[in-house]
């Protein structure tokens, strides 16, 4: 018998001063068996950072068609593709044939960099990719907040992001951005 996914509620308050967005998500999350703590957390993080009310999670480790979060029009097009860790070029080229805008954050500092200077000069040339690098000490962080019930605030201003869940563990860091798109 197959494991199955673990349910996480998450109560999510967004400020976004840059984006001019401010709104209340309650998000229910599946964490695949594969799944550990700190990739859902960065899950959660992604779509903080990117909050709408038709961006989505997705089947995200259980199909290979589908990235973990996605964004989509009114007539079915891919909006936003956000992938997490470090996928392989072909599915970033697919990603970005595929998507109007596709992003991916590295969690895994020891080996970003690594990653990067490997896949650089292939990716560059994807005009609407965005490569965001998380440090440890946030990823961390983040794991430490998960619960199977949590509320979470996040805040966002001039590229700095404050996050918590409103007891006593906050966070405060700007990403590093590896490729912007030009999109």
């Amino acid at each position: 018998m197959a494991i199955k996914s673990t349910i996480y509620k998450a109560e999510l308050q967004i400020t976004d001063m840059d984006r001019h967005y401010y709104q209340d998500h309650a998000l229910v999350i599946a964490r695949h068996p594969s799944e550990n703590a700190e990739r859902m957390m960065v899950r959660i993080l992604a779509f903080a950072l990117h909050g709408s009310e038709m961006l989505q999670f997705t089947r995200g480790l259980s199909s290979d068609d589908e990235p973990d979060l996605w964004q989509k029009s009114l007539s079915d097009e891919i909006e936003v593709w956000i992938d997490l860790g470090q996928p392989d070029e072909k599915r970033i080229r697919k990603a970005c044939g595929r998507a109007r805008q596709v992003i991916i954050y590295l969690y895994q500092q020891r080996s970003n960099a690594v990653w990067w200077q490997q896949q650089r000069n292939k990716l560059m040339r994807f005009d609407n990719l965005t490569v965001v690098s998380l440090d440890s000490e946030t990823v961390a962080g983040l794991a430490a907040m998960s619960q199977r019930a949590m509320r979470l605030q996040c805040t966002i201003q001039d590229g700095s992001v404050w996050f918590g869940n409103g007891d006593d563990q906050a966070l405060e860091f700007t990403a590093e951005i590896f490729k912007r798109s030009r999109s």
